[in-house]
């Protein structure tokens, strides 16, 4: 199910930043000489938040693990014999 989010993430991101480029460009007059390098950056930045963002929300669906459970719990190891 993950790769269907991170899937329609960047499609989203695609488009919504080269959106973000476009206002940009408006606002400063006219188009930027390294526009592929800005649209770059700005999709650079955008997609680790929002994977990031994504990772975080399905570790909470993942580790919503009963608190008494054995599995849950790690072994306890002894110090070795001297």
């Amino acid at each position: 199910m993950e790769i269907i989010y991170f899937t329609l993430a960047g499609i989203f991101l695609y488009f919504f930043s080269d959106w973000v480029l476009e206002r940009l460009e408006m606002m400063y007059g006219r188009r930027f000489e390294y526009r592929s390098l800005i649209f770059f950056v700005i999709i650079l930045v955008l997609s680790v938040s929002m994977f990031n963002l994504i990772q975080y929300l399905q570790r909470g669906e993942v580790t919503d693990a009963p608190q008494g459970s054995a599995a849950a719990q790690p072994e306890s190891v002894s110090a070795p014999p001297d």
